[in-house]
């Protein structure tokens, strides 16, 4: 959203413009036209948020609505379906972007000139990519105890552990409050988590030791927050997704641990673990947050245990 909120400066700069270019025709035009550009850019805003969408959906539409224009230079009112279509080719070809991001890119453009400007027709003949279907990366129970072991910072340690052994998203647990915790009844909450949607997560009988020795030693530190995963420069403030990623990524490396590791990936191996040990399906979708059982579903392709049971028909002969 940072370059629609500097409307102001952009105005600044064509009024010098104005005065600087000698055909007072066209400058005039292109401080126009860029006017109509930045109110268009702040409709799409206004109805994004009037649809609920989160901030970071907001400035991904805004950004790439940007972008678009950038690399077409047309009024949004001028823009055909060829300007979409050599534009989403330019990205596959030039940029070598994936599928997904590119679906992405189409889906923020359907919404401003078909939902906004009623122009569906624009898309018509325009169809999203499929997408790589990828097995979920998960990590065996062996890697999960190597990568515990490797870590020697207790809040780092505490991180993975609630992610892994609750299934949290990071951006859920990296901003997770205290008081969000109710460690005599085993479960936590997350507030308006992915689709700002609330749901109940359980916690490990070791983690709630582990959570107690941490907010003892806080204690006697004088730190005083709301959040679990506060920042060292400033409590106030909860740990960042990239930090979160960055020390999940540090210890698995540091664990000699050669499978491509995130924070997800914990998720991941939550989800597939309890299918393993036999939890029913539906339990584990209502634990992730998953909308879809088909979601959920996905992780039955990377049990292995679950393969392991299977008796091949060579052996029955």
């Amino acid at each position: 959203m940072k370059y629609i909120f500097h409307k102001w400066n952009i105005i600044t700069n064509l009024i010098y413009t104005l005065n600087n270019i000698i055909n007072p025709v066209f400058s005039i035009t292109l401080y126009i036209n860029k006017c109509i550009l930045i109110i268009m850019l702040e409709k799409l805003e206004t109805e994004l948020k009037l649809k609920g969408f989160s901030d970071k959906t907001v400035s991904s539409y805004l950004f790439h609505n940007q972008k678009f224009l950038d690399f077409i230079k047309k009024d949004p009112e001028n823009i055909k379906q060829d300007d979409i279509k050599s534009y989403l080719a330019y990205l596959i070809s030039d940029k070598k972007l994936k599928p997904s991001s590119i679906n992405l890119v189409l889906c923020t453009l359907k919404f401003f000139y078909g939902k906004i400007l009623e122009k569906e027709n624009l898309f018509k003949k325009i169809d999203s990519l499929k997408t790589e279907k990828k097995i979920p990366t998960v990590l065996t129970k062996d890697e999960i105890r190597t990568l515990l072991e490797s870590m020697e910072n207790k809040k780092h340690r505490l991180l993975l552990e609630m992610m892994y052994s609750s299934g949290l998203r990071v951006s859920e647990a990296v901003n997770l409050k205290i008081n969000e915790l109710d460690l005599n009844e085993k479960i936590g909450k997350v507030s308006l988590g992915k689709g700002k949607k609330d749901r109940l997560f359980i916690i490990s009988t070791q983690l709630i030791d582990h959570i107690n020795k941490f907010m003892e030693d806080r204690k006697k530190k004088g730190i005083n927050t709301e959040y679990l995963f506060y920042t060292q420069k400033n409590v106030s403030k909860h740990m960042s997704i990239r930090q979160a990623q960055k020390i999940i990524k540090v210890t698995a490396k540091k664990a000699g641990i050669n499978k491509r590791i995130f924070c997800h990936a914990l998720r991941s191996s939550f989800a597939t673990h309890l299918l393993e040990s036999g939890v029913d399906i539906r339990v584990i979708q209502e634990l992730l947050g998953h909308s879809n059982l088909s979601t959920t579903q996905r992780y039955t392709k990377v049990s292995t245990e679950q393969l392991k049971k299977v008796t091949s028909p060579l052996d029955n002969l």
